[in-house]
């Protein structure tokens, strides 16, 4: 009987193929519990991670919006307080214009009390006094001199101050833009869903970029700024309030002190009518008493020459009496009354040639006295040409104060350093 030929390879036993199937469906088994463990793991996982991520984007979603609240609270504080800078610059502005005014409205006082200190150094002779009126317009000009530079010094700090607002209002709005496109970003950003159409993966999102802040340097900055800015609004309104006050202050004294020149200039002026009304009745009198002596003079001559004919008749009797002759020579009663006569005449002219020589000298004097009086009135009418001048020239200031009063009621508005009346910040 012919014999098989094997199949050539490895034969297994029945004992292997039972194992080998057993270990096939062991295999198989433990791979399907392996695909069920991971496949439930998958579900739970997926669970979770959709739970996760759905969880973290509402949260994302809420600190967004709880960072949008947070830059929209601190961009009205800054636009509050710019709007009050902006409000404080406006009031500095005007009350510095204010004591501006004042300072140039000092120039006609200033120029009146020196032209009348210029005029009343015309007067001449004894009328050239030290008197009050001198006193009180000195006071006046050294007042007038304090005042501007007193209006000078709070001007000057006034812009300084402007100046320290403007850099102030500067920072706030650089601030505030700042928050205004972080808060556009950040809206932005809480606008964005799976499904809008510009979201990509994007290169090292994680990073930290450079210049970043901590929360609590980003709201140290915004509190920096704004109690920069108040604190620089409590001092504008400190010099608001001192200006103000000096202004106030500073025009009472120059109005009391006008006052005080005024009265002083009207007593000094009413006193020089008194002594040239006095000075024009004493050059009256002596007028009058200078007619009357040369009256008297007259007079006096007259009556001197009548006597000298008096005396010529005596002494033209004797002398012709001395020719009788012999015994006839006789000093009787003729001779002595002839002689008697003689001597009661040159006495009597003696007398009024030396009343005529006193009535004379005395008519001299008065008529020095006279000149002079008339000279004294002359400067007299002259100095009260220059007090009435110095009164004439006074009343500009009472026209000025009164246009000055006026135009004080007028309030002109006015646009800060920058140019705006109002804070104007657009979004870029």
């Amino acid at each position: 009987m012919p014999s098989l030929n094997a199949k050539p390879g490895l034969h297994r036993s029945v004992s292997e193929w039972t194992s080998n199937n057993q270990q096939l469906s062991a295999t198989a088994q433990h791979e399907r519990h392996i695909s069920n463990v991971i496949r439930q793991e998958g579900r739970t996982l997926r669970n979770e991670t959709n739970f996760k991520t759905r969880w973290d984007e509402t949260d994302t979603c809420r600190r967004l919006s709880d960072r949008v609240w947070d830059v929209a609270r601190w961009k009205e504080v800054l636009e509050t307080c710019a709007q009050k800078v902006d409000e404080e610059m406006e009031t500095l502005t005007l009350s510095k214009e204010h004591t501006e005014q004042a300072l140039a409205a000092t120039a006609v006082p200033l120029e009146v009390t020196t032209e009348c200190l210029t005029l009343r150094e015309g007067r001449q002779g004894h009328e050239l006094v030290t008197d009050p009126v001198d006193e009180q317009l000195k006071k006046e000009v050294e007042l007038i001199e304090r005042v501007q530079q007193v209006l000078q010094q709070h001007t000057s700090r006034a812009f300084e101050q402007l100046c320290i607002l403007q850099e102030v209002r500067h920072q706030l709005t650089a601030d505030l833009q700042n928050k205004m496109d972080a808060l556009d970003i950040d809206m932005s950003c809480l606008s964005l869903t799976i499904k809008s159409p510009h979201i990509s993966l994007k290169t090292n999102p994680t990073r930290i970029p450079s210049g970043s802040s901590t929360p609590q340097e980003w709201v140290q900055f915004s509190q920096h700024n704004v109690a920069r800015a108040h604190e620089a609004m409590q001092v504008s309104q400190q010099i608001r309030e001192d200006m103000n006050l000096t202004r106030a202050q500073l025009q009472n004294e120059l109005e009391t002190q006008r006052r005080a020149t005024e009265f002083a200039l009207r007593k000094r002026n009413h006193h020089e009518e008194q002594a040239r009304h006095e000075l024009e009745w004493q050059i009256k009198t002596t007028e009058e008493e200078m007619a009357e002596m040369e009256s008297d003079i007259h007079g006096l001559d007259a009556d001197l020459q009548a006597k000298t004919a008096n005396l010529k008749l005596a002494h033209t009797r004797l002398e012709t009496r001395t020719n009788r002759p012999n015994m006839d020579l006789c000093r009787d009663e003729v001779q002595h009354g002839l002689v008697n006569e003689v001597q009661q005449l040159e006495a009597t002219i003696a007398a009024l040639k030396q009343k005529l020589s006193e009535a004379q000298h005395s008519l001299q004097k008065m008529k020095l006295h006279h000149s002079r009086m008339l000279q004294d009135l002359s400067r007299k009418q002259e100095a009260l040409s220059l007090e009435q001048r110095s009164l004439n020239t006074r009343a500009r200031l009472t026209s000025t104060s009164s246009t000055d009063n006026k135009n004080s009621t007028l309030v002109v508005p006015l646009a800060n350093s920058s140019g705006r009346s109002n804070l104007q910040l657009l979004a870029q």
